[in-house]
């Protein structure tokens, strides 16, 4: 055990009333997990963790820890606060590394999950638990969704959906990779094939675009793709990322690892309003990311981007924005651009199901516990909020989880009655 893990776990005051679980989305019982470290517990530590989420171990490495549960321990107001992340990544590794999980006995119905980002993987989980036939149906070869093709293997080691992926089908559950519901086998399909439910966690995979001049250009790229699978990628040795978000730094710091050598972060705002995580920020600093405050790029060329000067101004609903100002364009040589300005749903699931509403931002329509406008028929995760952190995905698909577990039942029960 690393010697800081153990340090820290001392220096946990046990809160009778723990505000570090107050802080974190799903109420982490951190503070009972380090007392069972503490007294050589770590396996009953990892499955206190492991039964609360099954992301745990993902939760530790990309949570924004400083916003969550290290930023509401009481150790703040003196000092450094306990390292929370660190010690939950060391419980969780190991317990991970050990766990025989009981497969489900499918007793309970056939539940069919379409995608494996963090809420499917949730989501088939706890449903195993309660003894459901689950099927994960995943368009890539190999389960993660986000996880593996949206976050670089420095701040999420891929190895950790290896074990999730092991995990998975120890618990019982089977794997469909390379299966992209809506073309071939359709939802109405799965409920002819004795599915009694269904959850979409697609996840958002469509990149927004600029929808400026030079867009469809050989060496302009979307952040989204280009995480999917860097190596395929030749952007020479000067790269431009417009967006300062969390991907775009990402995609900063991965390039940098990828032969770039000079990579500039365009932000049409000031530093202020960055979207991306201060420590996120820092890292790409490190690593070698210059960024540019008020730019705005108004067009692509073959030689670069013509950027001219950002100018705030406050739209109707009070969100402050930045608009070019004319007179300042400039041309800012660049060998390739990456744009990382966001990320909307998939259509291709939800075009090809009859009976599901949408939301004005073309996500799926749902009521808090995650039933669409089709019976039978649930979502939760990025297709239904947009972009979030996993600890939000994994806190409404525990709320989805149940839901799907009463309507099943609740279908199982009116069955059993029309056969008597």
């Amino acid at each position: 055990m690393s010697k800081h893990v153990m340090d820290d776990a001392m220096r946990c005051l046990q809160c009778k009333n723990p505000k570090c679980s107050v802080g974190c989305p799903i109420h982490t019982p951190i503070r009972d997990a380090i007392r069972l470290l503490l007294d050589h517990e770590t396996l009953k530590a990892g499955k206190l963790l492991f039964d609360n989420n099954p992301l745990s171990l993902v939760c530790c490495h990309v949570c924004p820890q400083e916003n969550q549960c290290e930023g509401h321990c009481v150790m703040n107001h003196t000092g450094t606060p306990v390292q929370i992340s660190a010690i939950e990544q060391y419980i969780s590794d190991y317990f991970l590394s050990s766990y025989k999980p009981v497969p489900s006995d499918n007793s309970s119905g056939k539940i069919a999950i379409i995608g494996s980002g963090p809420a499917g993987i949730t989501i088939a989980f706890l449903l195993a638990r309660k003894n459901y036939d689950v099927t994960i149906f995943e368009g890539n070869d190999r389960i993660g969704g986000v996880l593996r093709y949206g976050i670089p293997e420095f701040r999420l080691p891929k190895r950790i959906l290896d074990q999730l992926t092991d995990t998975l089908i120890q618990s019982g559950i089977k794997i469909r990779p390379n299966i992209q519901i809506g073309m071939g086998i359709s939802v109405d399909d799965l409920f002819r094939d004795g599915f009694q439910a269904i959850f979409m966690g697609a996840g958002v995979r469509r990149p927004q675009s600029l929808g400026i001049k030079g867009e469809s250009l050989g060496h302009v790229h979307y952040a989204i793709n280009y995480l999917h699978n860097p190596d395929v990628y030749h952007l020479g040795k000067r790269l431009a990322i417009i967006g300062a978000g969390n991907v775009a730094m990402d995609v900063a710091r991965t390039a940098l690892r990828h032969g770039c050598e000079e990579v500039t972060i365009l932000c049409n705002l000031g530093e202020e309003p960055v979207t991306a995580r201060e420590i996120e920020v820092e890292y790409a600093k490190i690593d070698g990311a210059r960024l540019l405050y008020y730019k705005t790029a108004v067009e692509l060329t073959d030689k670069g981007i013509i950027l001219a000067d950002s100018q705030e101004f406050t739209d109707k609903t009070g969100a402050v924005r930045a608009k070019p100002v004319p007179g300042t364009e400039v041309l800012f040589p660049v060998d390739s651009i990456i744009i990382a300005i966001g990320q909307g749903p998939r259509a291709v699931v939800v075009s090809s199901t009859t009976g599901i509403n949408l939301t004005g931002r073309s996500l799926v329509a749902v009521d808090d516990c995650g039933r669409t406008s089709r019976e039978g028929v649930f979502a939760s995760g990025d297709v239904v909020t947009g972009a979030k952190t996993v600890v939000e995905a994994v806190k409404v698909s525990k709320r989805v989880a149940q839901a799907i577990d009463e309507y099943a039942q609740s279908k199982a029960t009116l069955a059993t009655a029309h056969q008597k």
